[in-house]
């Protein structure tokens, strides 16, 4: 199983995305900034990261022009509110690999991080 990375600013949308992926025996590990995100990736290598775009300091977007650069094999999927086409197309110009919008379809998104 892939080890998994969700980054939202939203405490609750981090602790219920480890639940539903620990129960199915993911390692989860999450951040609730972009900063934060940075620093667990150099250090945990995850094989998949969940990311909010919408957070304050540093957003999704920023975090995924990164994780390319450094990390291209990361698995990327925008997690976000947000409907704008304009944001996911630069997320997906960038290099993510798929986005989902909330609320989530659980099953979409665990069928989406099993795709590795």
């Amino acid at each position: 199983m892939p080890k998994i990375l969700v980054v939202d600013d939203e405490l609750e949308i981090c602790s219920f995305l480890k639940s539903f992926f620990e129960e199915r025996q993911y390692d989860v590990i999450t951040a609730t900034s972009g900063e934060e995100a940075l620093e667990k990736i150099a250090i945990e290598k995850p094989q998949v990261l969940l990311l909010d775009i919408k957070m304050p300091g540093k957003d999704g977007l920023a975090v995924l022009r990164e994780v390319k650069k450094k990390y291209p094999r990361i698995k990327v999927i925008m997690v976000t509110a947000v409907e704008t086409s304009d944001k996911i197309e630069e997320a997906i110009k960038l290099g993510a690999d798929n986005y989902i919008t909330k609320p989530l379809s659980l099953e979409y998104l665990e069928m989406d991080v099993k795709e590795k």
